[in-house]
């Protein structure tokens, strides 16, 4: 199988399906990395916990919906295709 952009796209796209999925109730709390966990004072830097678990929220928020139609145009394209 060749490295091509289109295998690249799909690899990305299945990381993203991947970090859309977490359940936060039901994964991430399991192993530490629930919101309650995440709690810091004032002027405090952000660790590198926190930042993972801003950046898998905001991936969650802002993909939805552009996740929907790209997963949409991958199916077809590979029933079409092959």
């Amino acid at each position: 199988m060749a490295f091509t952009l289109w295998t690249l796209f799909e690899a990305a796209l299945l990381c993203l399906n991947a970090i859309c999925v977490l359940h936060e109730e039901r994964f991430l709390v399991k192993v530490g990395w629930g919101a309650r966990q995440n709690i810091q004072g004032f002027g405090e830097p952000p660790t590198i916990k926190s930042q993972m678990l801003n950046l898998v929220r905001s991936i969650r928020t802002v993909a939805r919906f552009p996740l929907i139609f790209l997963n949409t145009i991958t199916i077809v394209i590979k029933l079409v295709l092959g």
